[in-house]
């Protein structure tokens, strides 16, 4: 049986919000009995566009990371809700009746990510329903897809087992594994949102003149261990990604031809911008 996943490239989102914005369109006023009633003009986020700042200046990231309903197979708000409020269908997209639902405030603390919001007007949970109403209408892909235009979203239908090889060679992964919900919405490039990095800049001075030093080699290190190596660019940066937050002290080692090697200590609570290293 095929269903319906959601591929998330976190290094392509801009914060653009026009899947926000698609989203209040299709909804903001109107109702589609059995899937949803209408979301209210202001308040909600069925789609949430969280951001995360990494390093200091002038060494800085952001991350944009879109979060929505992940239509877990294992859905924590399926246990809390009564009368068969909220189903699963065959093709994995999780539904919230509108009308079975009503008065069932206890299923917004039921979604481990949030993504289930209260109408306090209708009384009603809802959430981001994957646009099963478009889809059943013969739609090949949510709103919210069609027009993200630089391919931050894409919507994957398949059976199970196909979708797994795509896990694996895409190098997907859930926005939360801790929940253990098995989410249908998967995510590319997370590191830049959950990970840390080391950087700096390798310079030298000679006659009163700072520049910087392209092709320097510099070794991550971290108990004795090398970790990983590579060489400043153009600007005299280098940059060391997919750290754990909060891992502890690690050595760059910076080796320059023509130059003394240097050797710098970091400790790694959030990314860190190691500064201007004169070698």
């Amino acid at each position: 049986m095929s269903k319906w996943n959601l591929i998330v490239d976190v290094a392509n989102c801009t914060n653009c919000n026009v899947c926000v914005l698609a989203c209040h369109d299709e909804h903001v006023g109107n109702a589609f009995p059995g899937y949803a009633e209408e979301m209210p003009k202001h308040g909600h986020k069925w789609i949430n566009i969280k951001a995360k700042e990494r390093g200091a200046a002038p060494m800085i990231d952001i991350a944009f990371v879109p979060v929505m309903c992940q239509h877990c197979d294992d859905a924590p708000c399926m246990e809390k809700a009564e009368n068969g409020a909220i189903s699963k269908r065959a093709d994995g997209i999780v539904i919230i009746d509108p009308q079975k639902a009503k008065g069932q405030k206890q299923l917004i603390d039921a979604c481990p990510y949030g993504a289930i919001w209260w109408n306090e007007e209708k009384e009603v949970p809802q959430h981001w329903i994957f646009d099963a109403h478009l889809l059943d209408d013969g739609w090949k892909e949510p709103r919210a897809v069609t027009v993200c235009a630089t391919a931050a979203l894409r919507a994957v239908k398949a059976d199970d087992a196909a979708f797994k090889k795509t896990i694996e060679a895409e190098g997907l992964q859930e926005l939360h594994p801790e929940h253990g919900t098995k989410p249908r919405v998967w995510y590319k490039n997370l590191y830049r949102f959950s990970k840390c990095f080391i950087g700096g800049s390798v310079e030298t001075e000679a006659g009163g003149n700072v520049d910087c030093v392209k092709g320097a080699h510099v070794a991550l290190n971290k108990d004795g261990a090398k970790l990983a190596e590579t060489f400043t660019d153009a600007y005299g940066d280098f940059k060391f990604d997919k750290l754990d937050p909060d891992s502890g002290d690690y050595t760059l080692e910076i080796a320059a031809d023509g130059h003394a090697a240097k050797t710098v200590s970091v400790s790694l609570g959030e990314s860190v911008y190691a500064g201007e290293i004169r070698v």
